[in-house]
């Protein structure tokens, strides 16, 4: 009886959430990216195991932003040609990401064409370890979105008091915890502690004890994945900020000026 009560709850929940993530991701009216990328030059650039950010133009991406402080909504991995050819000579799908009310999907890269974007690759990995990473994301294609996220992200779109800015951040944590459901951020987190690869840990010195070498370097701790948002790909110290244009042998004498002086 008591299963039968839970499993009524979570159809109820998913329906509602359903619902709920179809007014969420409606697109913000009035949206214009600043600097939307050059897609071509984005395509050639791309390497598998970079992580495309994205500043995203629905009405929920602009809660993301307002609670993470930044530029960037959603975050993609891109993974190259590690997944089938579509049929009738569709785009290739070379993205993974998890979408509000989705779950983990396969995407073309030209979804994002017009998008301002971000590529964020990690340095140092080998082969193995990149694969390692492409396959765990691979393995996760249909998993559910976690929909108690979406009434997390829902409380930002009536009037109430300002966020504290400590807060913002463990308020996009407070999700199921159901290994099955899954937020973007999060899941490309768990794909790179997968191989042990950093983001942001936290640094804490050890204390020193009799057998202890004074000398020991700080130990780096995980940080649960549920903490992690996509800016903060941005901002680790351990992944490379990929300027398309400036990887192909950019010249900044060969552009060409409208000489006419800008309005006021």
């Amino acid at each position: 009886m008591d299963n039968w009560i839970t499993r009524s709850c979570d159809t109820f929940l998913d329906r509602i959430g359903r619902r709920l993530a179809g007014k969420l991701n409606r697109p913000s009216s009035g949206y214009i990216p600043f600097t939307p990328s050059d897609f071509d030059t984005l395509c050639r650039v791309l390497q598998p195991g970079d992580v495309v950010l994205i500043e995203g133009r629905e009405r929920v991406a602009n809660a993301i932003k307002y609670l993470t402080q930044s530029t960037w909504s959603h975050a993609a991995m891109y993974v190259g040609d590690a997944l089938p050819a579509p049929d009738g000579g569709a785009e290739p799908h070379r993205l993974i990401e998890v979408n509000l009310g989705e779950g983990c999907v396969s995407a073309p890269l030209g979804k994002y064409a017009s998008y301002n974007t971000r590529i964020c690759r990690p340095v140092g990995l080998t082969a193995a370890e990149c694969q390692k990473i492409i396959g765990f994301m691979k393995d996760r294609i249909g998993l559910r979105y976690d929909l108690r996220n979406i009434f997390d992200l829902l409380r930002y779109f009536f009037p109430t008091p300002p966020v504290p800015v400590r807060w913002r951040r463990r308020m996009l944590a407070v999700g199921s915890g159901d290994p099955t459901r899954a937020i973007c951020s999060s899941l490309i987190a768990q794909a790179f502690q997968s191989v042990r690869y950093p983001i942001l840990p936290e640094s804490r010195v050890p204390e020193i004890g009799p057998a202890m070498d004074p000398d020991q370097r700080d130990l780096l701790h995980i940080r649960h994945h549920s903490l992690f948002v996509p800016r903060d790909f941005d901002l680790s110290p351990y992944f490379q900020v990929i300027k398309p244009y400036l990887v192909e042998s950019f010249d900044p004498h060969l552009l060409q000026w409208d000489e006419t002086l800008p309005s006021a």
